[in-house]
């Protein structure tokens, strides 16, 4: 099981500035790399402080240039806010520049607050994210592509440059249902999920649904991977745990804002609203912990055959703690699940 890094910028203090927070992020990105971490895993959000990424695909660029081998992965960019059309393009330089490393995420958004101020009907957002799928790849592998259907009507046209592989990068579909899991699996896409707050055997629902998908490809499915998204952090005590747990509700009672809530947004930056969840009951469902209880909480998800774990450290404690806590998976971890 491989283990990536999510870069999940969180900007709850304007003080702190917008240059330091993707400074933090590069750096957390150079480490990964030197400590032989998967990959990173780059987020699009726009007009909010959390998950603050508005340009997923420069960012990917900006590591690239820092790293040497880790792999970099949007998760994920929000197609329906884009235009394929000249979209498609950006994908491709960035794989060039990228120097093929990119896997490219997608999904339809999460959170009506963004997508309706950029002009996208929430409601609208799967049907406008499956056609959108569709011209992408039919513009990245096909040249003279035209189009007739609800949300794009166009003359043939060619996006150039070409591909480096004919194709583009592989692609990543983010999905939490495990029927939508199985039905994109066996159309040959990477599957990114969470169970959320959703109980261990929601989570082998969704393995088992990837493994149907990938089974059914055949041969044809044998490189698919499937990458699942948990919050995480280093513990060194009961103390030490439950103080980073109080943070993770902080985060939380302005993720959960945005993500189920009224989407109370002022000058940016997401209201704090009160929780129905008690932060003991949060605490129970991240991966919070010391070293060997990260290791028998992990254990479970590769013997299931999830083949990517991706960690999201970036919930408010410092920097320097999150380093701490990269370093301290990759020598005490990470050994124990991957090669």
């Amino acid at each position: 099981m491989d283990f990536s890094i999510q870069l999940s910028s969180y900007f709850p203090d304007k003080s702190y500035g917008g240059d330091q927070v993707y400074k933090d992020m590069l750096e957390q990105a150079v480490l990964a790399d030197e400590l032989g971490y998967d990959s990173v895993s780059l987020t699009e959000h726009h007009l909010i402080n959390i998950l603050m990424q508005p340009a997923p695909l420069q960012m990917a660029v900006k590591i690239a240039s820092a790293t040497k081998r880790v792999k970099i992965m949007t998760s994920v960019v929000v197609l329906p806010i884009h235009d394929m059309r000249t979209y498609a393009g950006e994908v491709i330089v960035t794989d060039m520049l990228t120097d093929g490393r990119l896997m490219l995420g997608v999904g339809r958004g999460a959170y009506a607050f963004e997508v309706e101020r950029l002009g996208v009907d929430m409601a609208s957002t799967r049907e406008k994210f499956d056609e959108s799928l569709n011209v992408l790849q039919a513009l990245m592998r096909e040249e003279e592509v035209s189009w007739g259907g609800k949300y794009y009507k166009f003359d043939p046209l060619t996006v150039m440059p070409r591909p480096i592989n004919g194709e583009g990068p592989p692609i990543m579909m983010a999905v939490l249902i495990p029927e939508a899991i199985e039905a994109c699996a066996k159309r040959g896409f990477h599957i990114q999920t969470t169970p959320l707050s959703g109980d261990h055997q929601h989570m082998v629902d969704q393995v088992s649904a990837f493994n149907r998908g990938k089974d059914a490809l055949g041969e044809k499915g044998s490189d698919l991977t499937l990458s699942l998204s948990r919050v995480a952090f280093m513990a060194s005590s009961d103390k030490d745990r439950w103080r980073k747990i109080q943070q993770a509700d902080d985060y939380y009672s302005r993720f959960d804002n945005v993500f189920t809530g009224p989407g109370i947004v002022k000058n940016g930056m997401i209201e704090p609203l009160p929780r129905k969840q008690t932060a003991e009951d949060l605490g129970e469902g991240l991966l919070i912990c010391t070293p060997q209880e990260m290791i028998d909480k992990l254990k479970p998800y590769q013997e299931l055959g999830v083949n990517r774990i991706i960690l999201n450290l970036n919930f408010g404690m410092t920097q320097s703690e999150t380093l701490e806590t990269i370093q301290q998976l990759a020598e005490e971890v990470m050994p124990h699940f991957t090669d």
